[in-house]
């Protein structure tokens, strides 16, 4: 389901670095073909630049070298993932033209196809195979096909290929990070993915997004404006302490703070049940489990919280189960608690692989 919308990959590569540009931290991973499998050779977290409009290439320069040393990675080709406040991901019906005039047409005429006009955007599309029931022996000239489409400021990019420029790297894809969630649970759990109607919830710093997937078809995507800095930031408040002090006691999670994070969950469960009540609505099919990802998915009474708001099982998965470990040993004993925030720059390093 890769979906890069700036993009010089030629041909798939046996190692692949994948970093995911996120607003609160970056993550980054190395992953190799290893036979007919994949190995995770490092991983790295490390906190974001402030993402401003005073970011610079220089200061996102020094963060991308940084990130590529931890991984100790020996390429200069990465992928980058890309949040919500810098990309778009959309379907869209359009009429059935080769994928470079479906660009253009976008490009200049975004409101007709998109119902919001995007100056200065960079466009890619992915198309999707013809559902059951649909008309194919409609002539093509008529014919019209769903795609998914990824969009992104041109300045943004541009700024993000200076930037690797300036920290020694090469960028074969930009990529949304909605996709790199989905690419990742394809590898982790490719029978649910395939056969199943799940959602996918990953709880960000700022936002947290849910993905809709069909037997393996992405049907929905939203963002909600709730993520981890908004539910840790109300705890601060409400104990008259220090972010820090919030964050150790959302992880704790006394019966006192089970208590009051029930009441910040629930607008965000509100939000999430709203969009599969709107998916199911119009498939007239019905979300059987739901997978949560980021930060907050380390907490089962997060995770629990969401499934009694959204009247559906949900489990945190690991994005990396699939990979063998050939991790420093430094790493090895702390993947699996953050293997959690490793899901969208994971999706990204397969989408090159």
């Amino acid at each position: 389901m890769a979906l890069p919308f700036q993009t010089s990959l030629t041909k798939k590569r046996s190692l692949a670095v994948a970093i995911d540009l996120g607003s609160h931290s970056t993550k980054g991973v190395c992953i190799q073909r290893r036979g007919s499998g994949f190995e995770l050779l490092g991983y790295a977290v490390q906190e974001s630049p402030p993402n401003d409009q005073q970011l610079s290439a220089d200061n996102l320069a020094a963060h991308l070298k940084s990130v590529a040393q931890s991984l100790g990675a020996k390429t200069k080709q990465i992928t980058l993932l890309i949040g919500v406040d810098h990309s778009l991901l959309r379907h869209a019906e359009v009429p059935m033209v080769p994928v470079a005039d479906l660009r253009l047409m976008l490009k200049y005429s975004s409101k007709n196809y998109l119902q919001q006009d995007l100056p200065d955007y960079v466009f890619d599309c992915h198309v999707l195979p013809p559902r059951a029931g649909s008309n194919a022996a409609e002539p093509q000239r008529t014919q019209k096909c769903s795609v998914l489409v990824g969009g992104a400021k041109k300045q943004f990019l541009d700024l993000l290929q200076e930037a690797a420029r300036g920290a020694g790297l090469i960028t074969d894809q930009v990529t949304p990070g909605l996709i790199g969630t989905a690419n990742a649970f394809e590898m982790a759990l490719p029978e649910a993915f395939t056969k199943e109607i799940v959602a996918l919830v990953d709880i960000g710093f700022n936002h947290s997004t849910i993905s809709i997937l069909m037997n393996g078809e992405l049907r929905l995507n939203r963002v909600v404006a709730i993520g981890g800095h908004k539910l840790t930031g109300s705890l601060a408040e409400a104990m008259g302490t220090n972010y820090a002090e919030a964050e150790k006691a959302k992880l704790a999670m006394s019966d006192e703070i089970q208590a009051f994070m029930l009441g910040l969950l629930t607008p965000l469960g509100r939000e999430l049940r709203a969009s599969i009540d709107f998916f199911e609505k119009q498939e007239d099919k019905t979300v059987t489990q739901v997978f949560v990802s980021g930060g907050s998915a380390r907490s089962p009474f997060i995770v629990e919280a969401l499934q009694s708001e959204l009247m559906v099982p949900c489990r945190n998965w690991n994005p990396v189960s699939f990979l063998n470990l050939a991790l420093p040993p430094q790493q090895m004993g702390e993947v699996e608690q953050t293997s959690a925030l490793l899901a969208v720059a994971t999706g990204g390093a397969m989408a090159a692989l």
